[in-house]
């Protein structure tokens, strides 16, 4: 039943004069319809976020949700009316409770599990403090003094038994020169004695050692037998308990299907299953008939493993991902806002709009085009493992980490092609470099590019123009590189502590003032080519004003013009060249 106590208006997050200027999603909740199979998808927006950021700021004001980490979540709905309105939630307990006023409640079930839930939780409390007794054992303490003890005697004893025994070698030599017949028998033998009686008192010692020893041992191997044991009651019941819960936890779906967690996920399910804040809201919306618009999950609190505070976090892998399909199943699609914004920014990418204006086509091994426009397309060549882009000017290879530097060739991708989410980019350009980009469609093709790209065995050719004249026509270039962490991305050479980095270059034609360049990097260090030509040729790149050109320029000249490498799907060599757009 809808509580309307629940359903909190925008206004409650953000500012009504807060403006979306960004329709592209950074993130889509997705999985496959059940019945129909179909991709189904759910955007974290820039609304949904600034929307949890304003959750962010009303926990920062309140003690009780800093005590511990956890994800929470905020999910916008549209009611049959057509207002819009935030539901939010957080992951399994909060501050010991399941239920709290304002957020949205567990699934059901758990109260079905209740008495059992509480039986268990006791028994398995019990289990603890008792492990917790028999590792505290008093007899573990004495066993490691006295241990201690014997190994120093023992110790004391070596010592003077090994000194004994070199006066006794050294006066059987002695004696063998000065001594003859009987009287040396008899010699030898008191000295034969006294190494019998050494002996006879380190088995002594060592008889004691095991007498003290032996059943405080004893002990010990009972108590570690018995702590094995009740781990593993401990994870028995521990299995048992998510049994139940997961038979009874009944999860509802937009088309009013409601399903256990069992039946969804007959294999097994990881301890936690069903109290992840996304669940948690999409049941709620589809039991209430709120249809879902955008969904944001965060991390509050102390920090655990990986998680930051104040962090968006993706679908977790485990637990909830493989529930998306269900879930999402029977959600009305959205009004494409943010797919036409999407599309807008696609469409002024291929047109040029970042200032790369002289693109005329791409040469080479195209492939299969895929995108067969008018328009000159960025997308150069794509099969089922791989994808290569002819990436603009002035446009990020990945997203960054701020909000206003998610616009990227991969986010790009990933909201454009149905397999987006499993786009994995090989290797990177600089934002103020053009040229050819390899972006992976399954981690195995990124692993044996990556591998490729490690090994030296990719082939890549630049392009630049250089802000005045060069002395030498060609040659090899090798200047160690070093990233100063308090000036990132800045590179510098230093003898020192720079890795090892190496360029060929040619010269193609001087035009003027200006040296056109072909750059073959041997390395792939971070602005190799913009400090190589700075420092190894004296001529910084046109339009390279990190590294300190002041000519007048529109971009940075420099262009990833052709990339090979071995496909091993296709047991070939490929080779892709893009026209220099300058």
């Amino acid at each position: 039943m809808l509580d309307c106590s629940l359903l909190s208006p925008i206004s409650d997050f953000i500012d009504c004069n807060f403006a979306v200027n960004k329709l592209t999603p950074n993130y889509y909740y997705e999985g496959h319809c059940p019945q129909t199979g179909e991709l189904l998808r759910l955007p974290r927006t820039a609304l949904i976020e600034a929307i949890a950021r304003g959750l962010m700021n009303y926990l920062a004001r309140d003690e009780r949700y800093a005590s511990e980490g956890k994800m929470y979540g905020v999910l916008l709905v549209e009611l049959p009316s057509g207002e819009q309105k935030v539901i939010q939630a957080f992951s399994g307990l909060l501050n010991g409770q399941s239920v709290v006023e304002g957020w949205v409640p567990p699934i059901p079930g758990r109260e079905a599990v209740a008495l059992s839930e509480t039986e268990t939780l006791a028994k398995l409390e019990a289990i603890k403090q008792e492990i917790i007794a028999l590792q505290q054992l008093p007899e573990r303490r004495q066993y490691e003094i006295l241990s201690a003890e014997f190994v120093q005697q023992l110790q004391v004893m070596s010592d003077r038994h090994r000194e004994c025994r070199y006066q006794r070698q050294a006066q059987r030599q002695i004696l063998g020169e000065i001594l003859t017949g009987e009287v040396l028998t008899t010699a030898l033998t008191e000295l034969d004695e006294a190494s019998r009686k050494d002996g006879i008192e380190r088995r002594q010692l060592k008889r004691q050692q095991d007498t003290v020893l032996q059943p405080l041992q004893q002990l010990i191997t009972a108590a570690d037998t018995k702590i094995r044991e009740l781990k593993q009651q401990r994870k028995t019941l521990s299995r048992q308990l998510q049994a139940e819960m997961h038979a009874a936890y009944s999860l509802m779906n937009f088309f009013g299907q409601s399903l256990t967690l069992q039946q969804l996920m007959p294999d097994g399910l990881p301890t936690g299953t069903g109290d992840c804040c996304a669940p948690k809201l999409l049941h709620y919306a589809a039991s209430n008939h709120l249809k879902p618009l955008a969904m944001a999950e965060f991390w509050w609190g102390k920090s655990s493993g990986d998680k930051v505070q104040g962090e968006f976090y993706e679908a977790c892998a485990e637990r909830c991902q493989p529930l998306m399909g269900f879930l999402l199943s029977g959600m009305k699609p959205n009004p494409p806002l943010t797919n036409v914004g999407f599309l807008q920014s696609f469409r002024k990418w291929e047109e040029g709009d970042r200032g790369d204006k002289g693109d005329k086509g791409d040469r080479g091994d195209r492939g299969d085009r895929g995108d067969k426009g008018d328009k000159g397309e960025k997308i150069i060549y794509q099969d089922e493992w791989l994808i290569a882009v002819n990436k603009p000017a002035g446009l990020l290879s990945v997203p960054g980490r701020y909000r206003d530097t998610q616009d990227s060739v991969l986010s790009r991708l990933r909201n454009l092609l149905a397999d987006g989410m499993n786009l994995v980019p090989v290797h990177r350009l600089d934002q103020e470099t053009s040229g050819i980009l390899l972006i992976a469609r399954d981690r195995n093709t990124h692993s044996y590019l990556s591998q490729q790209f490690q090994q030296r065995q990719v082939q890549k050719v630049y392009e630049a123009i250089l802000a005045g004249a060069v002395t030498q026509n060609q040659g090899v270039i090798e200047l160690p590189l070093w990233g100063n962490p308090q000036n990132r991305p800045y590179q510098q050479v230093d003898w020192q502590y720079g890795k090892p980095s190496v360029t060929q270059f040619q010269v193609i034609a001087k035009e003027g003032e200006y040296t056109r360049v072909e750059f073959i990097p041997l390395t792939g260090r971070t602005h190799q080519l913009r400090v190589h030509a700075a420092v190894g040729l004296g001529v910084v790149i046109l339009g390279d004003r990190f590294y300190g050109c002041t000519a007048g320029a529109n971009r940075l000249h420099l262009h990833a013009r052709e990339i090979s490498f071995y496909h091993p799907p296709l047991a070939k060599t490929l080779h892709f060249q893009a026209t220099t757009p300058f």
